[in-house]
């Protein structure tokens, strides 16, 4: 399962971090960052999928 959260957070970071944490402070941080760059967004994504 992680590795399917992984693939999604790649294509779209947001949906990533939704699967992982649900609608919360990581996902609007998530969403900020992706609008202000994707990578960053892939980042933050990959970096909670990791914590949990």
């Amino acid at each position: 399962m992680d590795l399917l959260r992984i693939l999604v957070a790649i294509l779209l970071p947001p949906l990533g971090v939704f699967l992982q944490v649900g609608i919360g402070k990581h996902f609007w941080i998530n969403i900020l960052l992706t609008l202000l760059g994707y990578i960053p967004g892939i980042v933050h994504a990959m970096w909670v999928i990791a914590k949990k």
